[in-house]
């Protein structure tokens, strides 16, 4: 799995401190800064670490900011990516499964290091569910993307 990996100053100390896990997880990490505790605006680095993901030259992206909302929200402005806040183990691992989130956000003020822990293991090691209802649901929420608030159809 080749991860794409960026913080804001909030999430920064989480995401040094859980370096050595992604490492361990990640056949090729790249990381897209911040590099200290020095305020930054997050919307930059979710870009960078998005742009990678959509690309391709990453399987997927995780960012650590203060409670995740925000690194999500500005994840989901970029056609293609899908990303979402886990703060639980079961959410993590089904957002993949269910809804092929490539991008996974946690609040580095909202979860300890153990649990973010737990959150990576099971955001990485889980696969895309490819029954039917799960793949039209994926198919919808890319109209979504594409369409606005136009008719979904099925």
């Amino acid at each position: 799995m080749k991860l794409a990996i960026g913080s804001d100053h909030c999430g920064y100390k989480m995401k040094i401190e859980l370096n050595e896990l992604l490492e361990e997880l990640s056949s090729e990490i790249t990381d897209f800064g911040c590099f200290s505790t020095d305020p930054v605006d997050f919307p930059d680095i979710a870009k960078l670490v998005c742009c990678e993901v959509k690309s391709g030259r990453k399987d997927r992206g995780i960012l650590f900011c203060g409670t995740g909302v925000g690194a999500a929200i500005a994840s989901n402005k970029i056609p293609g990516i899908r990303a979402a806040v886990c703060h639980d183990v079961h959410s993590a691992h089904q957002a993949v499964e269910h809804d092929d989130v490539n991008v996974m956000c946690i609040g580095a003020q909202i979860v300890g290091p153990w649990l973010a822990k737990d959150l990576i293991h099971a955001f990485v090691s889980a696969t895309f569910n490819t029954e039917e209802h799960f793949r039209r649901r994926v198919r919808k929420l890319e109209l979504l993307e594409k369409e606005g608030m136009k008719e979904l159809g099925d």
